[in-house]
């Protein structure tokens, strides 16, 4: 909204005070400043002239003219003009040499066209009041000669502009701001909407309204014997120009200029066009109506529109109608101002993708009780401007709205700002904005605010009265909860243009805004007691930070798949991967499910990485999945929110909605250890893999049993199953290799799977220190020969309950196949440490616990020792 400051001081008696001072009070008031502007400061040595006489220069390509003018000085001034809209006797504007104007433009005495032009004259574009102008600006008969004409136009002006909220829609006028600056200055405040229409005494143009939700008032006007050819005064066309507003025509300016000055849009229509009743309806099934912009649109059935005889006219409160557009030759006009739906407006605006200046307003919303103030000033300043004559009569067609009232506790303010404000403060604060208060009774015991209300002592607390029937709810709620102590009651009734004000904390804010945000005293709250991480929480973060202590990268990735991953995987139709929750409005049509696993975006991301030069890769991610069952309905249940829904209504909404277990999924290719001058580096290979969970799940402090298995997308000969217990975890290994040619993966590429939320029941609370002992550790090396398909986690297993409560760790450090070991074997030499707590072990007690393993080992795998 920009606000120049000589519109605004017609309204508000501001002190001698900047325009910089004037924003910075009104953006501590809540209107931010977006920028200020100056206008006609650097304008020098203008005055108003008397063309003498024309003289018409021929020989050039266009119209040239070399002109006397007097300026009120010894001798009259030769001046060469290009322009042809201005005969001798007319009054016009001269710059004079050495005069300076906008942007820094001079003046200066030269010789053109083989004449002397001894200064300038000047048109509304050449002294800033327009972007363009066709020629030059005749001044009115009698305006006197020699006058400075900055002075005498007014051309020296600054303009506020501010970033108006979508709450404070009364601020996208003159009125509005001029409200706040009183407030603000404590000054005096002229309301422009303060005027008396005459009432009704004949007949009008006739109206009425179809559909109470999409309008509650609509006004017509009907001025006769208007000239339509009539122009705007310059005064007007400078303040629409610098409010942001090109000057059209007469009709068009009037109304352009009421609805900046109060806020309430208009639309003049040509009476000759209009045939029968004007009637505001919503649209029929495929009505169509050509708008102001040339373009044919078809209506919705939800639109809001201004119709007679021959269909729709206008979009209501967005733009007119083509057809009935005041033309060239128009002598009656009828003037329209409504109040349309706020929610109704917006929602048309935006299915048409047409925002105007008359929509930005409604969608806000505007004052109620302005259509018939609003209409009769620009009836006024048509009949003034134009010519015509305000017929009697008028339309004014009205739904019964009751007013909206709100109960709030006179020191509630205060206990939201956490600083006191007494009872008076409140009340002329809530005044200041235009509230009617009266005082009902005090109030002991708990009080909740909303529209739900609660009541205390007989008083509604918090409840709005009445709801707009334009069909937008009254109130949305609050969810404060606040304990009164003998608080006064105010019942608080806003104003028309405050349709924004609709409960206690509304209100409040008013309260503490005009009191001043910067007066709020700085406090941290208390922090409440019992607070902290869930251990969900702790496992989810040791986990990221062990993983990538481990050489992990982690990213985050969109939880979006499509049908053409699940075939990328490999995944079998009757796959349980494969049945996934589909997005209503998707991102992209490539991906509109929801992830079942995490390693499409695991490997996309590696994708990227490694067509980026980065070919050694380990990236993890943690994060949900979203299983929905078989039996799930296809659509969630949409409720009300008129009320709380029923318990079958919840289990309804929870019985759509899929499980969401947190998983942690891994991914690895190129080179795990990398090469160097130390030498030859290591590839990331499913072994990594299987450490990857290992580390998850030692985080959990469980330990993993691994075994073998085929399982999508992995290699059937390199995919292990995670178990903890009897429960499967995950799995971990080398990928498919259609898998990878699918995804475009480096060879080889490795991938980890495993559910975080199984792991979770199986922690054993907040980790324990171990007990140490002091006493020396005994190691005893065992190599074991056993079939090459004899998993190692088994052997292990067997190992470790074999060896007794003496074992303190063991450790797999060779693996060899060859000549030495039988075909169809391999060799698993491990070390034992074993330690005890309460002595030095002998070298006869570590020789049979290691013998006592090794006989376990060979009873479940058939192992033997090396050698042997």
């Amino acid at each position: 909204m920009k606000v120049p400051l000589s519109w605004l001081r017609e309204y508000v008696d501001l002190p001698a005070v900047t325009a910089h001072e004037i924003a910075e009070k009104l953006t501590a008031a809540g209107l931010k400043l977006e920028s200020v502007t100056s206008y006609g400061h650097d304008i020098k040595n203008v005055v108003v002239g008397e063309v003498i006489s024309i003289e018409t220069l021929e020989g050039f390509k266009k119209p040239i003219r070399h002109c006397q003018v007097e300026v009120g000085e010894a001798a009259p001034r030769e001046i060469v003009c290009g322009a042809t809209n201005f005969e001798a006797g007319d009054r016009v504007p001269v710059a004079l040499p050495g005069a300076v104007l906008p942007g820094g433009f001079e003046i200066a005495s030269r010789k053109t066209y083989g004449r002397l032009s001894d200064g300038m004259i000047c048109s509304e574009a050449e002294l800033g009041v327009a972007e363009s102008s066709p020629g030059i600006l005749v001044l009115p008969v009698g305006t006197p000669i020699g006058a400075d004409v900055v002075e005498l136009l007014g051309l020296r002006d600054d303009v506020i502009e501010l970033e108006i909220t979508p709450d404070i829609g009364y601020a996208l006028s003159i009125r509005g701001v001029a409200r706040e600056a009183a407030t603000a200055f404590d000054s005096a405040f002229v309301d422009p909407a303060d005027v008396s229409p005459p009432a009704a005494a004949g007949p009008s143009y006739p109206a009425s309204i179809a559909d109470p939700s999409a309008c509650d008032r609509f006004v017509l006007r009907e001025i006769r014997g208007f000239d339509p050819s009539a122009p705007s005064p310059l005064w007007m066309r400078a303040r629409l120009s610098r409010a942001g507003m090109r000057p059209v025509s007469l009709a068009v300016d009037v109304t352009n200029y009421v609805m900046l000055e109060l806020g309430q849009p208009l639309h003049a229509f040509d009476a000759a066009k209009l045939t029968g009743e004007i009637v505001v309806r919503r649209a029929e099934p495929g009505e169509t109506l050509e708008t102001l912009d040339h373009v044919v649109r078809k209506l919705h059935p939800d639109d809001i529109l201004i119709t007679d005889g021959s269909g729709a006219i206008s979009m209501a409160g967005t733009m007119g109608g083509l057809h009935t557009e005041i033309s060239d030759a128009s002598a009656d006009i009828v003037i329209e101002a409504a109040h349309f739906s706020a929610s109704g407006t917006a929602r048309m605006s935006r299915r048409h993708n047409l925002v105007s200046e008359a929509s930005k307003r409604f969608e806000r919303g505007v004052d109620r009780e302005l259509p018939l103030y609003a209409s009769w000033r620009a009836a006024r300043l048509l009949a003034e401007l134009g010519g015509g004559t305000i017929q009697p009569g008028v339309t004014h067609a009205e739904v019964e709205v009751e007013p909206v009232s709100v109960a709030i506790p006179s020191g509630y303010p205060g206990r939201v700002a956490g600083t006191a404000y007494d009872r008076e403060t409140v009340i002329r604060r809530l005044e200041q904005v235009g509230c009617v208060v009266e005082s009902t009774t005090a109030a002991t015991g708990p009080v909740t605010g909303g529209t739900t209300g609660g009541t205390v002592a007989g008083t509604v607390i918090g409840t709005v009265a009445g709801t707009a029937a334009t069909g937008d709810p009254a109130s949305a709620g609050i969810a404060a909860r606040l304990t009164v102590t003998g608080d006064d009651m105010l019942a608080v009734t806003p104003p028309s243009w405050r349709p924004d004000l609709t409960d206690p904390n509304d209100l409040a804010e008013e309260v503490i805004r005009l009191e001043g945000y910067e007066n709020l005293p700085s406090i941290l709250p208390a922090a409440p007691a019992g607070a902290g991480l869930t251990e969900s929480q702790r496992l989810r973060r040791r986990v990221g930070r062990a993983l990538a202590a481990a050489g992990y990268v982690e990213i985050l990735a969109y939880p979006f798949n499509g049908e053409r991953d699940f075939d990328n995987l490999q995944l079998p139709a009757d796959d349980a991967r494969r049945l996934a929750v589909r997005l209503a409005n998707p991102l992209s049509e490539d991906e509109p499910l929801m992830r079942t696993t995490l390693l499409p975006g695991l490997l996309k991301t590696l994708v990227r990485n490694v067509g980026r030069g980065f070919g050694d890769v380990a990236l993890f991610e943690a994060g949900l999945v979203y299983r929905p069952s078989a039996d799930a309905p296809a659509v969630a249940p949409v409720l009300g929110v008129d009320r709380r829904p029923s318990p079958e209504e919840l289990a309804s909404i929870e019985s759509a909605l899929p499980a969401q277990p947190l998983r942690v999924g891994a991914v690895l290719a190129g080179e795990f250890e990398p090469s160097g001058w130390w030498g030859k580096g290591r590839p990331a290979g499913w072994a990594d893999a299987v450490e990857a969970a290992r580390v998850v799940a030692a985080e959990a402090g469980v330990t993993l049993d691994v075994r073998a298995d085929r399982h999508e997308p992995w290699h059937p000969g390199r995919c292990a199953a995670l178990y903890a217990g009897d429960v499967l975890v995950g799995h971990a290994g080398e990928l498919h290799p259609r898998v990878v040619e699918a995804y475009g993966l480096p060879p080889r590429t490795c991938a980890m799977e495993l559910e975080l939320t199984r792991l979770e029941p199986l922690t054993a609370g907040p980790p324990q220190a171990p007990a140490i002992s002091a006493y020396p550790v005994a190691g005893q090396d065992v190599a074991l020969i056993v079939d090459a398909a004899t998993p190692v986690a088994t052997v292990e297993a067997a190992l470790r309950e074999g060896a007794g409560p003496l074992l303190e760790s063991i450790r797999l450090f060779d693996v060899y196949t060859g000549a030495q070991v039988r075909e169809g074997g391999k060799s698993l030499a491990y070390s034992l440490r074993f330690r005890a707590p309460d002595r030095t072990l002998t070298v006869e007690e570590t020789t049979a616990a290691r013998d006592a393993a090794v006989a376990l080992a060979g009873e479940r795998t058939g192992a033997r020792l090396r050698g042997v």
